[in-house]
Order: structure tokens, then C-alpha cells, then sequence
């Protein structure tokens, strides 16, 4: 008897399927592709994956889609931005432009610190105002889960103001939203002269408020030369842990700040941009099982050369993930398309590797491998339909990509095709 089911898309490239599903030629990394292939949806999960003879056998759909070869891909995950912020950091991309380094615009009170002080200045519904969109823009890329990061309140209220729109976020845009608190992102301006009062604030304030009120799942810190040592970013974040929030760092970006390290001591989830990585730090995340993730949209974005080693990491059995970074001032890039492009071009990546690193390798970082990231049976049936039948035809358009359709939990929330 054929069991009933609420969609059954027929006919596509399915990427990522289960492996069980690959011919033993197809199992390589280059293209694990399952051609002429269907999925079966119900109640927002993924009932079945497999060959589409095989599975029009088996299901009776209220809703067939035909697919028509065209490729599927796992929804994408963004496991890295900053999007909840106020204020217009256009002038500094001009002094950039004008041969201006971002740590030298940073240290004159732009960077970071300039969008702390719009922030704090704009309401919770101005800020959820100017977030939506995004998410929204980000969804029609491609993106069905996406992170974000608090980190520019650097003050209790403030912070608290941001997680409140994530969760916001999450509860009333299709994308599903993570938080993470990064309260420990810069000095603010009134702390420049007393680094241990912030990091009091943000250990024995801020810390206790997001968990007591439930708003985030991350704790994240940014471990750079300048910003916080790593004595002061593993304090950060084993408070956090200890509270409940799991770790995550951002680390080794301007240069070999230890922050690598940091992240393989306190077993974190993901340790994030790795320009200056070193072999040791490699070692670490490898030892302890740290998801790479990387933003070569900021390499990209702020003019510089250096992109992280993925190649390196990759030949050291590492998992890594790529992400936008999306922020006001390093990288104002919404599209995972594009990023994985820069990825490809800039890191060495494949165009199966790219793609990996936006799904599988991307609900790692997050901690979501077990619900999101590939075609299988049992996970959220979040994925995206292209105008394409191969992934490297993807990334070869990667910078006008657009997806046909882009589902969340069974249900069309963005693409192209969606708006007719």
C-alpha cells in the first residue's frame, strides 16, 4: 500500500544525498550526485530520498513537482553573520578605497565601535526593521538557516536588545535563525581605559541575563591583537560554557592570535576566519573535533591578499564550512552563492567543496548536522532548487545565482520562481 505524503519533488540531481544512494563511481568527493532522483516530503521532515522509479512506487503525493533534472541542493547555512545593526559604515569603505587600512580606520574609533554607538542610539523595532530585510534578501539567496551574532551593544541593554530581534527573527521571518551572544567583540569607548571592568561586565552581567532569559545557544568572542588576548578570550568563553552556552571564536583573522588554540583548549564548536592560522592551531581543531569556518567575503571585501588555508585544512581531514560574514563594515555581502564562489576562486576550493561547505560542513559549525545540511531521510526538509543540473554550473554563475525555489520545512518561503 503506498503511503501518503504532502509533496513528492521527481526527476532532479540531488546533492548530498544519503551515500547509500551513490553508485560506488559516484561516491567521491568530486560529485556526490544522485541523478534522476526524488524526495518525499511530510510534516516539514524529508520522508524518503532515492531514485525516482523506486519512489513513485511508493508514495501517493497531494503535490508532485517535476524537477526536470534540474539540481537540488541541501538549504543553505550560513553559519557566521552580524546582521542586527544600525547605522551606514559607507564612509569607511571610501577611506578604504583611498588607501586607508581597516585596522587603521578601527583604531581611529571606526570599525566596530562606530556601529556600537548607532546601535545603542536605535529601538528594538528599528532594529528588527532593518534586520528583516536582510534575512529576507539572504532566504531568497539560498540561505534557510542563519546565524547571528549579537556584538554591537557592548552594554547590557543594549545586547539584550539585539538577541530580543534574533529571536524575533527566528519567530517571524521563514529563515530559522541561531544566536549567539558575542558580547566580548570590541572595547567599547567608555572601557578603553579599563579592560577588566568590561570583561567583568560581560562574565558576570551580561552572561547570566542572556542565559537567565533564554536568548542565545552560542557564546562567541573575538580573539585578535588589539581586541582580546587569549588568556581573556578563553575566560569569556569558559563562563559562557559553564553557564550553558557553547563556544565558538573568532580567530586568527588580522594575524596568528592564538585564537586557534583558544578554540581546540575549550572544545569549540567552530573556530572562524583563520586567515593566519597556523600548523599547531590546525592540529588542535583536528584533535579536538573544531568545525573551520571560514569568510573569504571579508578577505574579499576589505582588499586584502591573505585568505585563509582551506586547502590545508581540508588535506588535514578538517570539515570546513564557509560562511558571509554579513556585518556593516568587512563584508556586506548577503549571497552564499557568491561567497562560496570567492571560495572556489581566492581558496582552492571545489565547486563540491564550496557547496559542501554551505550545507553539511555549515549545520556542523552550528551544531545542526543531526536535522539539516543534506537529503536524507529524517532531516528538515529545507533545500533549494536551481536553474541548473550540475553544482560546478552554480558556482559558475555564482555571482548572479538565484535560486528557483528556496523551501524551509516543506514549504516555498523565497526564490526567484516564488514571486512568479
Amino acid at each position: 500500500m503506498s503511503e501518503r505524503v504532502e509533496l513528492l519533488l521527481e526527476g532532479g540531481s540531488l546533492l548530498f544525498p544519503d551515500p547509500t544512494l551513490l553508485s560506488p563511481d559516484r561516491q567521491g568527493r568530486e560529485e556526490p550526485l544522485l541523478r534522476n532522483g526524488s524526495v518525499a516530503l511530510a510534516d516539514g521532515k524529508i520522508v524518503a530520498v532515492g531514485p525516482t522509479d523506486e519512489l513513485a512506487g511508493r508514495f501517493v503525493a497531494a503535490e508532485k513537482l517535476a524537477l526536470n533534472g534540474r539540481l537540488v541542493t541541501p538549504g543553505l547555512v550560513d553559519s557566521h553573520t552580524h546582521l542586527v545593526f544600525a547605522g551606514d559604515r559607507s564612509a569607511e569603505f571610501a577611506q578604504r578605497c583611498a588607501g586607508a587600512s581597516y585596522e587603521e580606520i578601527a583604531a581611529a574609533g571606526g570599525g566596530i565601535r562606530a556601529s556600537v554607538r548607532a546601535t545603542r542610539q536605535a529601538s528594538e523595532e528599528e532594529l528588527y526593521a532593518l534586520a528583516a530585510p536582510r534575512v529576507r534578501r539572504m532566504l531568497d539567496f539560498g540561505s534557510t538557516t542563519i546565524e547571528i551574532k549579537s556584538g554591537y551593544g557592548l552594554y547590557l541593554e543594549t545586547e539584550l536588545r539585539m538577541l530580543r530581534v534574533i529571536r524575533r527573527l527566528d519567530r517571524e521571518t521563514p529563515a530559522r535563525v541561531v544566536a549567539t551572544f558575542c558580547g566580548a567583540h570590541e572595547i567599547p569607548d567608555e572601557f578603553q581605559s579599563d579592560r577588566g571592568g568590561f570583561l567583568d561586565l560581560v562574565c558576570e552581567s551580561m552572561i547570566p541575563r542572556v542565559v537567565e532569559e533564554e536568548l542565545a545557544e552560542f557564546c562567541d568572542v573575538f580573539c585578535e591583537h588589539g581586541v582580546f588576548t587569549p588568556d581573556e578570550s578563553e575566560r569569556v568563553l569558559n563562563v559562557g560554557r559553564e553557564a550553558g552556552l557553547r563556544p565558538k571564536i573568532h580567530a586568527d583573522e588580522l594575524a596568528a592570535s592564538g585564537g586557534s588554540e583558544v578554540a581546540a583548549k575549550v572544545g569549540a564548536v567552530s573556530a572562524d576566519h583563520l586567515m593566519h592560522i597556523t600548523d599547531e592551531g590546525i592540529a588542535g581543531l583536528k584533535e579536538r573535533g573544531v568545525v573551520p569556518t571560514l569568510l573569504p567575503g571579508t578577505t574579499f571585501y576589505l582588499g586584502k591578499h591573505h585568505y585563509a588555508p582551506a586547502r590545508r585544512l581540508l588535506d588535514a581531514g578538517l570539515p570546513v564550512a564557509i560562511a558571509t560574514d554579513r556585518n556593516p563594515g568587512s563584508c556586506t555581502i548577503e549571497s552564499l552563492p557568491f561567497v562560496a564562489g570567492l571560495a572556489c576562486l581566492s581558496m582552492g576550493l571545489t565547486p563540491v567543496e564550496a557547496l559542501r561547505g554551505t550545507t553539511e560542513h555549515g549545520a556542523r559549525a552550528l551544531g545542526r548536522e543531526g536535522s539539516r545540511g543534506r537529503l536524507a531521510a529524517g532531516l528538515d526538509a529545507d533545500f533549494v532548487i536551481w536553474e541548473a543540473q550540475r553544482p560546478e554550473q552554480v558556482i559558475y554563475e555564482f555571482g548572479n545565482a538565484t535560486p528557483r525555489h528556496v523551501y524551509v520545512g516543506g514549504k516555498c518561503v523565497g526564490g526567484w520562481k516564488s514571486r512568479g
